[in-house]
């Protein structure tokens, strides 16, 4: 019930907005470096930085870079990265064998970034599209994607990227079972504490474009996401999924895009209360950037508007490309 409030005068809401101290006593959500995850490209090569146009201020990343990178999220506080692969079109195949290759550049990418910022928490991606021929986030067979034959995929995927020492698994396929599938398999491979951040609701949106320019899935893909990525229109469907993911074995669950989907973050964390994510998405980021850069916009401010956003939403965490200019922003105080 919603405590009653004294008429005016003696109720004037402006008093605790009078000056920083009062508003920084009554503010509802703060924001920190430890909500804070960052998507980072890696890519084959060595010194390589590799400017993606689509997404202003983002490189594709050689594995020494991306261990520099880890270096600098860890002294700026940042806890987790996660890393999202751009592979060779030669490698990418029907059947998709790249991806749970110990030696694609994830898992040395991994490996690298544990041996020399052991701190840092490591989070992966598990779908097949970087990997794919057909640019699909499952195998495709006659034009339509396989869902069981997709997860034992994914569950070799998952198993390589945990011995690599992978310490968040990020499965971002949409696949029915996988996450009861996965967790099976590493408790049985004795990687029991592998924690699994499910893309428990990853919506078919239209904001994911840079991205695939980023992961060099944009040319490669035929057709499109709709049979197994979630219906944009739907709030409901969104919680049955996360139920069921948590059923099987979920530690966290995500949201995917975030400022669109901003309802079904509060819906998920008041549901379930549970550790919910959100995925502040390339499209996302794209926009502000480009806002910002044309002056339409203060980039900083609009940056950290949004991200406090999410939390108020509900999200215990982010994963957002602004991570370490926030990071920069919030240890300025």
């Amino acid at each position: 019930m919603r405590p009653s409030v004294a008429p005016f005068p003696a109720t004037r809401l402006r008093r605790t907005r009078k000056s920083a101290a009062l508003r920084g006593l009554v503010r509802e959500n703060t924001l920190s470096v430890n909500d804070l995850i960052w998507p980072i490209f890696v890519r084959e090569g060595q010194g390589v930085a590799e400017p993606i146009a689509s997404m202003p201020g983002v490189n594709r990343l050689s594995i020494d870079r991306a261990v520099a990178a880890a270096q600098e999220a860890a002294g700026l506080g940042i806890p987790a990265i996660c890393i999202f692969p751009y592979t060779d079109p030669a490698l990418k195949t029907e059947l998709c064998e790249e991806a749970w290759n110990p030696e694609n550049i994830s898992n040395r990418a991994i490996r690298a970034i544990k041996q020399a910022v052991p701190q840092i928490a490591v989070m992966t991606d598990i779908a097949l599209d970087p990997y794919n021929a057909n640019g699909h986030d499952g195998i495709v067979r006659d034009g339509i994607i396989v869902n069981d034959e997709t997860v034992a995929a994914l569950v070799k995927m998952a198993l390589a990227q945990a011995d690599a020492g992978a310490d968040i698994l990020g499965p971002s396929d949409m696949m029915d079972g996988r996450i009861g599938a996965m967790r099976r398999a590493l408790e049985a491979a004795g990687h029991t504490d592998v924690a699994i951040l499910s893309y428990s609701a990853k919506y078919a949106s239209a904001f994911y474009g840079p991205f695939r320019d980023a992961v060099g899935a944009s040319g490669a893909l035929k057709g499109d996401k709709n049979t197994y990525q979630m219906d944009p229109a739907n709030s409901n469907e969104a919680l049955r999924l996360i139920e069921r993911d948590l059923a099987e074995g979920a530690d966290m669950v995500m949201v995917k895009p975030g400022m669109p989907y901003l309802d079904i973050c509060r819906r998920v964390k008041d549901e379930f209360g549970v550790p919910t994510y959100a995925y502040q998405v390339s499209g996302e980021y794209a926009m502000l950037q480009a806002a910002a850069q044309n002056g339409w916009l203060d980039g900083e401010k609009v940056m950290m508007e949004s991200l406090l956003a999410f939390k108020r939403a509900g999200c215990d965490g982010i994963l957002t490309y602004f991570a370490p200019a926030a990071a920069r922003m919030l240890a300025k105080g």
